[in-house]
This record gives C-alpha cells, sequence and structure tokens, in this order.
C-alpha cells in the first residue's frame, strides 16, 4: 500500500474531506466532475462493486485491516492518506466509522426508463429530506423487496455520506434516480398503480388484498414532518395506512417504510 501520512493539514488534496461541502462536491455545473465521500470499508467496496471510481482514500492507520486492506487494494493506484483518529477527527470534522472514508466520482444518472425496466414494486420518496431517512429507506428497500427508488428533487441526495453510510452501501445495490415534475403521469404510463401511504379518512389498510394483487405497484412516502403533499395523495390510486395501536398516530418514514416494503412486496 501507498500510505502518505498527512503532516500538512492544508494540503489541497485534503480539501475534498475537509473543506469541500457535499452540495459543493456534487458540482451541479460540471456534473461528470462530481464527487461524494463514502464511509467505511463495506460501503466502499459496494460503490466499487458498483462501477464507481475512486480517487483517494483517508484512513486511520490503526483501522486498516483485512476489509480496509481489500478496499485499498481495490483501489488501484490512487493516494492513501493516512494518521490517527485525533488527527482525522481533526480533519473532517466528525469521528470516522471504521475508520476510512474514501472519495469517489459520482456515477452516471440513469433514466426512468432504465431504473423501472423490468419493475414490479417501486418506491417513490416526496421530499424525504433528512439523510438518515434516506439512508434507511433504501436499505429497507434491499432488503424487502423493491426493485427501485424514486426521488423527487426535494429529497436529500443518497449519495451525502451519512445516507450512504446508513444505507450500508446499499444506494449502489438499489436502481434509483430522480423523477421530473409530473412523476405520476410517468408512473402511469409505465403501468404502475399509486399507493400513497398517508392517514385519511378513505384510507384503506395496507393488509388490502387489492394492493398486494397489482402487477405494478408504487409505494409513495413523504416528508418527515409534513407526509405527502395533498395534491399528491388524491392523484394515486389508493391511500394507504398502517393500522395502530396504543394512540400512536403515525411511524418514522423509515419505519414505515420497512412495514410497507413487507407487505407490499410482490408475491
Amino acid at each position: 500500500m501507498r500510505l502518505t501520512e498527512i503532516t500538512d493539514f492544508e494540503a489541497p488534496e485534503l480539501d475534498v474531506y475537509a473543506r469541500l461541502t457535499e452540495a459543493q462536491l456534487l458540482n451541479r455545473f460540471e456534473p461528470k466532475k462530481g464527487m461524494f465521500i463514502a464511509e467505511s470499508p463495506k460501503v466502499i467496496l459496494r460503490a466499487l462493486d458498483a462501477g464507481c471510481r475512486p480517487v483517494s482514500l483517508l484512513a486511520e492507520r490503526n483501522h486498516i485491516n483485512d476489509e480496509a486492506r481489500e478496499a485499498i487494494g481495490r483501489c488501484g493506484d490512487v493516494p492513501v492518506y493516512t494518521a490517527e483518529l485525533e488527527i482525522l477527527t481533526k480533519l473532517t470534522g466528525f469521528q470516522l466509522t471504521r475508520g476510512m472514508l474514501c472519495a469517489m466520482y459520482r456515477p452516471r444518472l440513469p433514466s426512468l426508463e432504465e431504473v423501472t425496466a423490468g419493475a414490479r414494486r417501486v418506491t417513490v420518496l416526496e421530499n424525504v429530506q433528512n439523510p438518515t431517512n434516506v439512508g434507511a429507506i433504501f436499505r429497507s428497500a434491499a432488503a424487502l423487496g423493491m426493485d427501485a427508488v424514486l426521488l423527487t428533487r426535494g429529497c436529500s441526495d443518497p449519495l451525502y455520506r451519512r445516507s450512504c453510510r446508513v444505507s450500508m452501501g446499499t444506494v449502489f445495490q438499489v436502481p434509483w434516480t430522480y423523477l421530473e415534475e409530473d412523476w405520476l403521469r410517468d408512473l402511469r404510463a409505465m403501468g404502475f398503480r399509486t399507493a400513497a401511504m398517508a392517514l385519511s379518512d378513505d384510507s384503506v389498510s395496507i393488509a388490502d388484498p387489492a394492493l398486494a394483487a397489482e402487477e405494478k405497484l408504487a409505494v409513495v412516502l413523504g416528508s418527515e414532518g409534513d407526509g405527502l403533499a395533498p395534491s399528491t395523495i388524491a392523484r394515486c390510486d389508493y391511500t394507504v395506512r398502517i393500522p395502530m395501536a396504543h394512540g400512536v398516530d403515525s411511524l418514522n418514514v423509515a419505519a414505515a417504510s420497512a412495514v410497507a416494503f413487507w407487505e407490499l412486496r410482490a408475491r
């Protein structure tokens, strides 16, 4: 391994880890140069499996174990910067999970048609802004049979560091893309029926057999505070609720997603 000990905090090659925000890394004006940060060897390995190209690595020396060595080895000849945990924490502003970060170029964003090809169950996230929730939803989607995750432009970026980490790298395994403005029309044209997860007097139970019988179904989840927009609920084919007990009115969107994905999975 070609390790470079960090001696200069101001070195420009460390900007990606220490001084550029995730919004700046996104590089909206030159998307092909856009980058993201993958955290932990497992996430890095899954990103590499998906074809993401590494730029450099930042590793705590004491965490260069077998899994970390595999990640470093698979990154080829990119620079590997290293230091003790205290120095890395001071540099990045947070404590690294399992001691490793990797700067990578963002992969090409596929089209809606590409990610839904052959799909029977997809989920739509409308303005879900918390990176932790986005990551947790991806993990549930991967584990519980969703074929794709579709996001409105108001959602947190699935490739933000925290989203990637919370998802355990499943953001690189489940196909995803952003939706255009009239996404309900687009999904309907592809043969999907839509199920809005919302509290409403005319909602049906998530256990309704008609939902499970749908050949192609999109499970639509809303933002953490306000839920789905009324206009979205009105245009969906179903309004669906998860039955609650003990006076609890709703679940966190990430928890609700796991219940919905399991109950509405393709059979």
